[in-house]
């Protein structure tokens, strides 16, 4: 199982998409410094803020493009019916792509984080704990990602699963909006139904620190660790109804 894993390292990081993704997430990083210039407000907040978004991004962009791909192109070229004839477990097979690919994107976020640490430095920008934060929540924002993607990919299709992935990403930092217009209905029910509505998405509009810098200093450490137990929880139950289905999932040869 062991080998099986370590190869599906090998072709993620052969993937020609990830270098691609790694240039430009640099280039745009270092464009934040000639954003700040152009700014008429302080030039730091716009650096911090822009170099945040990108990593982000960037992280969005890989974890929909390529994971959203991996099971699928086995199933297509059939080589899962190889992996699976051999004395491994499903759970193990999921797990372990899983954990090798979230390690591609742990890499990913560390180099650009290095880089828009270099810009900063560059800038004479504090390094603040809430950036720092900011850093591991972004990481695992896009650990959750992955976590639904490949849920989703066990029983839909690619580019479903892309657009599914997508809707809970922006749906999930929208909450306080779509809560405030509830409110103003004034119907107790609507207002109940967006409460309860809301505990099935992660909670993404918490940890979304980066929009916080600059307006305060610090958080409390029961927000950060009470958003960060939600989410590891919310990761974890992801990865077992994954496990179920595709427990259950037959392939067609």
């Amino acid at each position: 199982m062991f080998n099986i894993a370590l190869n599906t390292f090998r072709e993620i990081v052969r993937n020609k998409f990830l270098y691609l993704i790694l240039f430009f997430s640099f280039i745009f990083i270092l464009f934040s410094v000639s954003l700040g210039k152009l700014s008429l407000w302080e030039d730091s907040k716009i650096i911090i803020d822009f170099g945040l978004a990108m990593i982000e991004f960037f992280g969005l962009i890989w974890v929909l493009f390529v994971w959203s791909q991996l099971l699928f192109n086995e199933v297509n070229w059939k080589t899962i019916f190889l992996i699976l004839s051999k004395p491994i477990k499903r759970y193990e097979f999921i797990l372990w792509k899983f954990f090798w690919f979230s390690l591609v994107i742990l890499l990913l976020v560390i180099f650009e984080s290095l880089v828009f640490s270099s810009v900063l430095l560059f800038k004479s920008v504090a390094l603040t704990k809430l950036i720092w934060f900011s850093l591991i929540f972004i990481l695992l924002k896009l650990e959750v990602l992955l976590a639904l993607v490949l849920f989703f990919s066990t029983f839909m299709s690619n580019i479903l699963t892309i657009l599914v992935t997508v809707f809970i990403y922006f749906i999930s930092h929208w909450f306080t909006i779509i809560l405030d217009l509830a409110t103003r209905t004034r119907n107790e029910f609507i207002i109940n139904s967006v409460k309860w509505v809301d505990l099935l998405f992660p909670p993404f509009e918490a940890m979304n620190l980066k929009d916080m810098i600059g307006w305060i200093v610090w958080v409390t450490n029961t927000y950060l660790l009470s958003n960060l137990a939600y989410a590891l929880w919310y990761l974890t139950i992801i990865l077992f109804f994954t496990v179920i289905l595709f427990n259950r999932k037959t392939f067609e040869r």
